[in-house]
């Protein structure tokens, strides 16, 4: 599955089960300036662009009360990203890491998380800033972000042992 998805050293994938395990419902489109993955921000945190969150006309209802929220956590599938490497090699890091220790849209389940801010809700589109996607990106869900229960200021990532420590 996508042979023309970039490959580079160090990188391993495996090849995919036949069948899936479960079924989703795209409930609309992400729109973004971005028409290449070469031309997305790395993260949303290093964009101001405005985006839009285009909600399919059945899931529109669904809408209801989230004016209430300044930020929204957005997942969304990142369609055209690759989704059999297990071990991957980032531009910016010396050797391979395994795919669940990146934010890299290449993953078994190419399912990415924003948090973004809700800039405005009108016939059935969101205006938000924060996204890091290619225009057109089928949009999964929509929920609300709690700082009181969402963030943790704790948290840490230990990029040590990047070349040892394979689970397997």
């Amino acid at each position: 599955m996508n042979e023309d998805v970039e490959r580079r050293p160090g990188e391993e994938a495996i090849p995919l089960p036949a069948d899936y395990d479960a079924g989703l419902y795209f409930i609309g489109r992400v729109r973004t300036p971005w028409k290449t993955r070469s031309e997305c921000p790395k993260n949303g945190t290093q964009t101001d662009a405005i985006c839009t969150l285009e909600v399919e006309t059945p899931y529109r209802p669904a809408l209801q009360n989230l004016e209430g929220a300044t930020h929204l956590i957005v997942l969304y599938w990142m369609d055209r990203a690759a989704r059999d490497l297990v071990r991957q090699q980032p531009r910016h890091a010396t050797g391979s890491r395994g795919t669940f220790s990146l934010r890299s849209p290449a993953r078994p389940n190419p399912i990415a998380l924003a948090v973004v801010e809700r800039l405005a809700i009108a016939d059935g589109t969101v205006r938000v800033r924060g996204l890091d996607c290619l225009d057109g990106t089928p949009l999964l869900d929509i929920k609300p972000y709690y700082a009181s229960t969402d963030s943790r200021p704790e948290a840490r990532v230990d990029r040590a042992g990047t070349e040892t420590g394979a689970a397997s």
